[in-house]
């Protein structure tokens, strides 16, 4: 099924019901008319079935409306970061080759130089519709066009598109709703951006069940707690750091409604777990380990009971653990217990078909009908699986492999410490030596902050616990949460302490 037609039978079925929440609520009927009025905006513009659409927007509403009229007309939404500057936006822009770009006023500055593509503000695309048709667009979208391009976050090298069909993204929605247990009319904060495949999927299932939608532009943790409460938000579909927010609020608790919790992006330690268990007591807690190619890889459903399971395969997806060597071949299982990477079948339904435009990037991740992300996971005695990091994230030192992941679930839990990150800086004895950024909690000096964690690290073996420790203002991320290891790597960041002596060469 196409996404357009998604929206106007939830529309026909529910015509009166709450679709958009916040401060510019509508029902399914007038967001319906209001994307088929949109729809004969854009193809006024010059936007046609096929043609790609940029939506360089802050998000909300607008974004959210944009990207739907695109699919009642046909043409592919590609929804990039309003935090990009001008050379990645423009780089964007010009690789998808839209029809139209359009901005607004968080965007308009960075998109001033690019040149040779038709550019139109959503408020002027909003006063064009208003004066539009509210009839159906005839379009004759199928499940197998493109509905939408996503670009990857670039954590590494440049950002790659991501098409993926109407089929894909619904049937994503579909996996969505089942795995994380939401239920007809679920009321659901919008507030992951969408031009992430977590913001999409949220809102895609939220029309799916005819739920209400409770945009947020920007995440600010005191007001999202405002919008829980006011729309009584039932399910919260984050990343961990936003979970993290909420909770140092100190005002979680106020939202009773919630019942429902699930995340992804980038795992989420044990003691986080915890605590928004002890905090909501969710009726459901899922984690959902995925990526924008395939949406689901796997789906923890018991968070509560198994924190930083990713449990087992999705409902449209088959997995294999491998032999964890580059290039290694799809059949090269590894044994029970062992830890390999992860392959996921290209067979899903919520599978992309390729990158636009790189072969190279094709080659690199697709073998014999197997998508491999480059996670690392091992599989427990019931068969869940427990991810590890990822191949490029590894530590060698010493010619021992190190796993980040393990070292940050333990330390973690330091009293001094908010948010910690380990990397393997270069290091002439070990090759690369294990080093702990972390974030000192509110109230401890940097100094006392490593002197505290110096002594709490004894928790780990020798081999794993961190040489160098290194006190930062914060952990560099990318636009949806993702830690950007490289960033510390390369050296880029401020010491506010550092467990290095001068005599050490420190920096």
């Amino acid at each position: 099924m196409d996404l357009g037609t998604v929206l106007s039978w939830t529309a026909e079925r529910y015509p009166t019901r709450r679709a958009v929440g916040g401060d510019h609520p509508m029902t399914y009927g007038e967001w319906d008319a209001h994307t088929n009025r949109l729809a004969r905006a854009l193809a006024t513009a010059g936007v046609g079935p096929g043609d790609r659409v940029v939506l360089a927007l802050a998000g909300g509403e607008p974004l959210a409306s944009l990207h739907l009229a695109a699919q009642k007309l046909g043409a592919v939404s590609v929804p990039l970061s309003f935090r990009f500057g001008a050379d990645e936006l423009a780089y964007c822009v010009h690789d998808a080759g839209p029809a139209l770009l359009v901005t607004d006023e968080a965007t308009a500055a960075a998109a001033s130089g690019v040149a040779e593509v038709p550019r139109k503000e959503a408020d002027e695309l909003a006063r064009l519709a208003s004066g539009e048709s509210a009839a159906a667009v005839p379009s004759g979208v199928t499940d197998r066009d493109v509905s939408v391009m996503l670009y990857t976050s670039g954590t590494t090298g440049r950002p790659k598109g991501v098409p993926r069909t109407h089929g894909a993204e619904h049937l994503a929605a579909v996996a969505h709703v089942i795995q994380t247990r939401l239920a007809p009319f679920d009321r659901t904060l919008g507030v992951m951006p969408m031009f992430h495949t977590m913001g999409l999927r949220t809102l895609i299932a939220s029309v799916l069940t005819a739920g209400t939608w409770v945009p947020q532009v920007r995440f600010d943790a005191d007001r999202a707690l405002e919008l829980i409460t006011a729309e009584r938000v039932d399910a919260l579909y984050l990343v961990p750091t936003i979970f993290w927010s909420l909770l140092r609020t100190g005002r979680l608790g106020e939202a009773r409604s919630v019942r429902k919790l699930a995340y992804a992006g980038a795992a989420m330690t044990p003691a986080l777990a915890e605590e928004l268990v002890a905090e909501l007591r969710p009726e459901a807690f899922v984690n959902h380990f995925g990526s924008t190619e395939i949406y689901t890889f796997s789906i923890g459903p018991d968070v509560a009971a198994k924190p930083g399971s990713a449990g087992r395969a999705g409902i449209f997806t088959r997995i294999r653990l491998v032999d964890p060597t580059p290039g290694a071949s799809p059949d090269a299982v590894v044994a029970p217990g062992e830890q390999g990477q992860l392959a996921v079948s290209m067979r899903s339904p919520e599978a992309f078909a390729g990158y636009w435009h790189r072969p190279d990037a094709d080659a690199k991740t697709i073998r014999d009908g197997w998508y491999f992300p480059g996670d690392l996971a091992i599989a427990d005695e019931d068969g869940d699986l427990w991810v590890a990091g990822r191949v490029d994230d590894m530590i060698n030192s010493g010619g021992e492999n190190i796993y980040p992941d393990e070292i940050e679930d333990a330390l973690v839990r330091c009293a001094a410490v908010r948010e910690i990150v380990a990397v393997g800086l270069p290091d002439d004895r070990w090759g690369q030596a294990v080093t702990a950024f972390f974030v000192p909690e509110q109230g401890v000096s940097p100094e006392q902050a490593v002197d505290d964690l110096a002594t709490y690290a004894t928790v780990l073996p020798s081999l794993k616990r961190p040489k160098r420790l290194i006190a930062v203002p914060e952990i560099p991320k990318s636009a949806v949460g993702k830690i950007l290891r490289r960033e510390l790597t390369a050296g880029h960041f401020d010491a506010l302490a550092d467990s290095r002596t001068e005599k050490d060469g420190a920096r």
